[in-house]
């Protein structure tokens, strides 16, 4: 690792601890405040894929996969109370979920843009990120409410997700979860459209940077 990476590594590191507290706000009935946070993860990673490589982009990876791994043993020794009884703030199959899709989806997202990297500048981190965004969504919400994965952690009961709603309010009756991940979905989707803007202003000045060093 060098003094380049540390930028880059302090941001993921921000962005994974802002979203786990984050995520403990609604907004709407469909969404936590994390959902607005977390993919400016796939921001970071393609910043310093494109600038460094995907062996850097990799560090990076890891140091906010490290960061999550934290928040959640942190998560899972503290308590909170309701109706009537006690549980952990984050349980074994959210950590599960979070854990396995943030890899699994960074580690994605990489190997995508290195391999596109040759093509127009918006083509690698719009194609990485919409993947992705898509298999991070589909991974963490099957694992953590999926009522098919209920052995993962027998004693937490999440039937409540399985409640069969109309989708978004307003579709077809879906299991509760489902909404949940559409909407998680349709957040990363819009962010990774808006990202390329930030994306192509700070490639570009840390490119400028750089060869004038």
């Amino acid at each position: 690792m060098t003094r380049h990476h540390l930028p880059g590594i302090l941001a993921m590191a921000a962005i994974v601890l802002a979203s786990n507290i984050l995520v403990q706000f609604l907004f709407g009935n469909w969404l936590t405040w994390g959902a607005f946070t977390y993919p400016l993860a796939f921001l970071v990673t393609d910043v310093m894929n494109r600038i460094y490589g995907a062996q850097a982009a990799r560090r990076v990876v890891f140091a906010g996969f490290v960061t999550g791994i934290l928040c959640s043993l942190i998560g899972t020794q503290i308590m909170l109370q309701g109706d009537g009884y006690t549980y952990p703030a984050v349980t074994l199959r959210i950590a599960l979920g979070s854990g396995i899709a943030f890899l699994t989806a960074q580690l994605l997202d990489v190997a995508i843009f290195d391999r596109l990297r040759q093509g127009a500048w918006w083509r690698a981190p719009l194609a990485s990120t919409l993947v992705g965004s898509s298999v991070d969504t589909a991974l963490f919400f099957t694992i953590a409410f999926s009522g098919a994965l209920a052995f993962l952690e027998p004693g937490n009961d999440v039937a409540w997700a399985g409640d069969m709603l109309p989708l978004l309010g307003a579709g077809p009756e879906a299991p509760l979860w489902v909404s949940l991940a559409v909407a998680d979905w349709s957040v990363k989707l819009a962010l990774a459209l808006i990202a390329l803007i930030p994306f192509r202003l700070i490639v570009s000045w840390a490119l400028s940077q750089k060869s004038l060093a």
